[in-house]
């Protein structure tokens, strides 16, 4: 991992703008989840750290848009750019990474910049998506997984795809790969949301269900619900959640086993991601972990 941030080093430095290098070495760079699925399948190219390096900026830029939009004060437990410097140099600074990156990005196959460029356009159509659905309760789950797969797993899959065309690799068996751990990984975030705890997290508890969104286990919820419950469920959408509020969240949610149920459902993505992939042992490592994480 080394090589790719040496790389995101360099292209932020090649920005040749001090405020931009200043404000980046802010930003928490979490998992690196993106940039670890390119050196595991593109191991022995030589491109591969550049490539994980373009994908890595391409999603710190969507999470200062996403900040902004959220009105969100942190970022995995770090106080975000739109909080400190405010939303109009927050989404600059997106916008500046973004441009970095598909400068940097045409210099390689078109097909893995068509790719990865694709991507983009998906994850801002899914970002649009999920500010639209926030806007009342939801207990559509099909339209909630499309929505994730855009926002959150298509780079994901462009990133085991892009490298798969760049390592010589079949490309229908790691998009498939990539789609799923993009899913699960997300599912697996709803849930952490809901049975973690705010210092782990770097955010409240239940904060995506105060934020407006209903993610797959209040979907689950709500669907066990009568119909008294069911309205005071909804009631509660979009609104800062009492302890008391969150607890009978909580408890409804033990009662009829929605954590479970999601869990169930990011294990089955995950398992199909394993099929795809059966013969990749590190792949199917990245999977494993993914599923047993707890932050």
């Amino acid at each position: 991992m080394q090589r790719v941030e040496s790389e995101i080093a360099r292209l932020i430095d090649e920005c040749e703008y001090d405020e931009v290098t200043r404000l980046f070495k802010t930003l928490s760079g979490g998992k690196r989840l993106r940039a670890k699925l390119i050196l595991k399948i593109a191991s022995n190219h030589k491109s591969a750290p550049k490539l994980a390096a373009i994908v890595e900026l391409i999603h710190a830029a969507s999470l200062l848009h996403d900040d902004v939009i959220d009105e969100a004060k942190t970022r995995r437990g770090v106080t975000s750019v739109n909080a400190t410097e405010g939303s109009k140099i927050s989404i600059m600074l997106g916008d500046i990474l973004y441009s970095k990156a598909f400068t940097e990005l045409v210099d390689f196959d078109k097909e893995i910049a068509k790719t990865v460029a694709a991507s983009v356009t998906s994850l801002s159509k899914g970002e649009m998506l999920d500010v639209k659905m926030a806007k009342s309760f939801n207990d559509d789950e099909e339209k909630y997984l499309d929505m994730l797969y855009l926002k959150t797993a298509t780079l994901i899959e462009a990133a085991a795809k892009a490298s798969a065309i760049l390592a010589g690799k079949d490309i229908t068996s790691h998009a498939i790969y990539g789609k799923n751990l993009g899913l699960s990984f997300q599912i697996i975030d709803d849930i952490l949301d809901i049975t973690g705890d705010s210092k782990t997290l770097g955010k409240p508890a239940l904060s995506d269900y105060a934020e407006g969104k209903c993610t797959l286990p209040y979907i689950y919820l709500y669907k066990f619900l009568n119909d008294e419950d069911k309205e005071k469920l909804k009631n509660m959408h979009a609104k800062e959640l009492s302890n008391e509020n969150s607890m009978w969240i909580r408890e409804k949610m033990n009662q009829h086993k929605t954590i479970e149920k999601s869990f169930e459902f990011a294990l089955k993505l995950s398992n199909e991601a394993k099929d795809a992939m059966i013969e990749d042992i590190e792949l199917v490592s990245i999977l494993d972990t993914m599923i047993k994480r707890s932050f």
